[in-house]
């Protein structure tokens, strides 16, 4: 059997046994599938409300077509397997774009890492929105040099699914080196852009077009997130006022106790304060010289794991944003990306153990289950940490260091 032969038998194999094991494991982890996928998208084809159109939304609006989508694979089984259908046929479509044929030695690890990252991670990594805009991402970030109007509409679309694929946009604009190139990124992620906002508004939704930004602005703190850690061991140890509310509103579990609602409200401005100094450290390195095979890896997982360290949501699914970046830098450098790989892949299996396995002793807080999420929200924190320090202290080359020291002299 060929190289390339056996990664896609062991795309199909990973592939079957997560789907199957939504159905296997406790907790439901294929839920949001059939509990509000499948109803937002039924009130859309019904013609009754439109989420994002005729009231507001926690997601941009292109969220909404693979909920959609997923009915036309629906009648083989059900929408659940529908949705499954749907995920494995777009990751086979980026999976053929990472593998090619399979010559890349960069290319075939990538995607080993991929398939390792998925069984890792579990059933949450699959019946989310989040294995949508995985695949879309993943291509995207392939083609932004060879593409950079594919890619960038591609990560444009995602954006418009789940907001965290402008990190990767964000990332690649810095690290671009060329202002044609750097151009094309921008302008394919507004056409995108335009484009979506013009349809939300001709369809009578323009009240409610940019509404997922309030909506995420008004949530609380959510018990997977780092920082609700203090909180659960709070609980564990029953300490006064400490505890796991469930939200109805959003149908997430949250953590109550003192001064919560003064840590919920700096986090946002926190995260995009943080973002931005890792985005700013990441600009001095690219007018630096620093070539965009070094840097936009290293600076769009910074932002990605920044993203996920900082938020005050954290749902499981969220470890899947990290797996674009990861594969960009082993495509590219696999040797210098074998230590991110490896601590990513750590936290996907904390993540799995964390839910669905142990989430009871989440939800009613246990010192196991809530140790091993301490652990996990440790590992993506280190991450976060070593990336940005990675991008602090990348080097351009000796020759285009000089030629950059040369053009200031010059202009001074």
């Amino acid at each position: 059997m060929s190289r390339r032969a056996a990664l896609w038998v062991a795309f199909v194999l990973v592939h079957a046994l997560i789907l199957w094991l939504g159905f296997a494991y406790p907790n439901e982890p294929m839920g949001d599938v059939y509990r509000v996928y499948e109803p937002w998208s039924l009130q859309a084809l019904e013609g009754r409300t439109i989420v994002g159109i005729t009231e507001p939304w926690v997601y941009p609006q292109l969220a909404l077509v693979p909920m959609v989508l997923a009915h036309a694979f629906a009648p083989i089984a059900g929408y659940i397997v529908g949705w499954g259908l749907l995920v494995t046929a777009l990751d086979a479509v980026a999976f053929a774009v990472l593998v090619g044929r399979g010559v890349s030695v960069g290319r075939r690890t990538a995607a080993w890492c991929w398939l390792g990252f998925i069984a890792l991670l579990g059933p949450v990594g699959l019946y989310r929105l989040e294995a949508v805009t995985v695949a879309l991402s993943i291509v995207g970030c392939l083609w932004l040099v060879g593409r950079p109007w594919a890619g960038s509409m591609l990560l444009a679309v995602a954006t418009w699914m789940k907001v965290w694929p402008a990190a990767l946009l964000l990332a690649a604009v810095i690290a671009v080196r060329s202002v044609r190139r750097g151009g094309e990124i921008v302008a394919g992620a507004l056409v995108v852009s335009a484009l979506t906002l013009i349809a939300v508004v001709l369809a009578g939704g323009a009240e409610d077009a940019l509404g997922f930004v309030g909506e995420q602005t008004t949530r609380g703190l959510q018990v997977e997130s780092p920082a609700a850690m203090p909180y659960l061991w709070g609980a564990v140890i029953g300490a006064p006022g400490f505890e796991v509310a469930y939200s109805r509103e959003l149908l997430t579990f949250q953590v109550a106790g003192p001064a919560v609602d003064i840590v919920v409200a700096v986090m946002t401005p926190g995260l995009i304060v943080a973002i931005a100094g890792v985005a700013v450290i990441g600009a001095v390195k690219a007018a630096r010289g620093v070539s965009f095979a070094a840097l936009f890896p290293s600076l769009s997982l910074a932002l990605v794991a920044g993203f996920i360290a900082l938020n005050k949501v954290g749902s499981p699914q969220y470890l899947a944003w990290l797996v674009p970046s990861i594969v960009i830098g082993i495509v590219l450098r696999r040797r210098v990306w074998a230590g991110p790989a490896a601590l990513a892949l750590v936290a996907a299996a904390l993540t799995q153990l964390v839910y669905p396995l142990l989430y009871a002793g989440i939800l009613s807080p246990e010192p196991v289950a809530v140790t091993v999420l301490t652990l996990r929200n440790l590992v993506v924190w280190a991450l976060f940490v070593w990336m940005v320090v990675r991008v602090a202290r990348l080097q351009a080359p000796v020759r285009r260091r000089s030629r950059v020291v040369d053009a200031v002299a010059s202009a001074c």
